[in-house]
């Protein structure tokens, strides 16, 4: 969402860092570059004004402008305010003592609303939690389905109005708490019905709810692809709901994402968490520091080791793997689960987003095609097992054998055979295994278990 906007304060950047000392004037021209490339994101005026203001006050100062490496020291600068435009400190959705806890969801018909009802639920599952989905939005065609069809991929319980309560988005609330007591449910959420526009019917109906379940929290989904737009609405709810947080979804979408930089400032709520896919596991907490960092193109390492980390406990490797991965007796079956492990974290698309410098280096999702990935493992899948255990048998009559069972070439398998023993290179400098329990990061290599041949 945020490629273009990165790329254009990395030229600025990049400008900046080429002049040995600053004057104002190259300051004041900077700051202009700035200013355009945050308006063209869409991103709020009045707090693209502020933003401008504050950057500049700190980077005309004496230790800038004295300093051996002013360019770098403007980017500091920028990184720090943008933390401080998102939010400066993460906050955390805190759960109240009573049970069940109940968790309220509102915002507009086309937010993304029900799909980040059933993610946080699977999120607070994974927390401990046994949560229930409650399906109140009984104006909009599907929506309670969809629910429940999220709730059967999930195994997440599901409750639908039964009876009288059926088509009274309050009463179903209402006996969506009281299952959940019933049921020794600890957490209820409420997925309330939202509208193409904010009118009287759908905030009145929301504070009807409000008042009957007394929510511990109201979280609003914000689509951040509709822009300005989203501000606009997020204000009124506030007015209205007075909610605790937000939900940022559909972050990877190719919107300019102005909403995101701009909500925080303008409503004062704070962005809890942010969406980017549509696996459940793609609902993330939200860091501002990282998010500022992404998008001045520095990447997001922490991220990225703590979703290689989640991804590998799922997929719990044996000690006896482990240390024979730490000798580089790496496999092709190996080099299978490398990629069964990438998917799950999102892919290279998701993977490059957060590997600092990939901008600069050129390496995008789409330079790096998926497919590639897939012909990968078709080449591998056409291999014996004792061929994928043992490659040094690979001759140039077998190479030719997977080359016509995989669809490939000759060429491509000898590009794969190089690629894999660059990954077994590095396995061997690990003094842990990247992918594993103890979710290390390999010297020299990427965080998890990544085939790192894929990236060069």
């Amino acid at each position: 969402m945020f490629d273009s906007l990165a790329n254009r304060l990395q030229d600025v950047f990049t400008n900046l860092n080429r002049k040995g000392r600053l004057s104002e004037q190259d300051v004041d021209a900077a700051m202009r570059e700035i200013r355009l490339a945050l308006l063209e994101a869409d991103v709020n005026f009045k707090v693209v004004k502020t933003f401008i203001a504050r950057v500049r006050e700190r980077a005309v100062g004496a230790d800038v402008m004295n300093s051996l490496t002013p360019g770098q020291q403007v980017v500091k600068i920028v990184l720090d305010e943008l933390t401080i435009l998102l939010g400066k400190t993460p906050s955390r959705m805190v759960l109240g003592s009573r049970m069940p806890n109940v968790i309220m969801l509102v915002g507009l018909q086309g937010s993304g609303k029900t799909t980040a009802s059933a993610k946080l639920a699977w999120r607070l599952r994974k927390q401990g939690k046994r949560p229930l989905l409650v399906a109140c939005d009984v104006h909009r065609p599907a929506a309670i389905d969809q629910l429940e069809a999220l709730g059967r991929e999930l195994q997440m319980p599901v409750y639908r109005g039964e009876g009288a309560s059926a088509g009274d988005a309050v009463a179903t609330a209402r006996d969506g708490v009281r299952h959940a007591i019933d049921n020794m449910l600890d957490v209820v959420i409420v997925d309330t019905a939202g509208r193409l526009h904010i009118d009287e019917e759908m905030m009145g109906e929301a504070t009807a709810i409000k008042q009957a379940v007394k929510p511990d929290q109201i979280l609003m989904v914000v689509d951040a692809m509709t822009g300005q737009d989203a501000v606009n609405v997020t204000s009124e709810f506030s007015k209205v709901l007075d909610f605790d947080g937000l939900i940022m979804s559909k972050l990877d979408g190719d919107a300019r994402g102005g909403a995101a930089l701009s909500i925080r400032e303008v409503t004062g709520k704070p962005i809890l968490f942010a969406s980017e896919g549509e696996k459940p596991s793609s609902l993330e907490e939200f860091y501002p520091d990282r998010m500022a960092k992404r998008i001045l193109g520095m990447g997001d390492v922490v991220s990225l080791i703590e979703t290689a980390v989640d991804t590998a406990l799922e997929d719990e490797i044996s000690q006896w793997d482990e240390e024979r991965l730490k000798k580089g007796q790496f496999t092709f079956d190996d080099f299978l689960k490398s990629i069964k492990q990438m998917r799950k974290m999102g892919g290279i698309g998701a993977i490059l987003k957060m590997l600092p410098g990939a901008q600069q280096a050129g390496l995008s999702a789409d330079s790096i095609d998926d497919k590639q990935i897939t012909r990968i493992e078709a080449i591998i899948f056409s291999m014996t097992p004792e061929e994928r255990a043992n490659p040094k048998i690979l001759n140039g009559s077998r190479r030719m054998r997977i080359a016509q069972g995989s669809g490939t070439t000759v060429v491509e398998i000898n590009r794969l055979m190089k690629q894999f023993a660059e990954a077994q290179k590095m396995m061997k400098q690990m003094s842990g295994f990247g992918g594993g329990k103890r979710g290390k990061k390999g010297k020299g290599g990427l965080p998890g278990n990544l085939p790192p041949g894929l990236f060069g």
